[in-house]
């Protein structure tokens, strides 16, 4: 088994990936507030 070095891995895709998905959550998050919101309003 190879030895493992500390900070050798590459992890473009890993950081790519998880950029994506706070990308993500930060829009589902922003839409369901402004949804609340408006349904507040309309219900008002």
């Amino acid at each position: 088994m190879a030895k493992h070095e500390h900070g050798k891995m590459n992890i473009e895709t890993q950081e790519k990936t998880f950029q994506g998905f706070i990308k993500a959550s930060v829009y589902v998050a922003t839409f369901s507030i402004l949804l609340l919101i408006f349904i507040g309003l309309v219900n008002g």
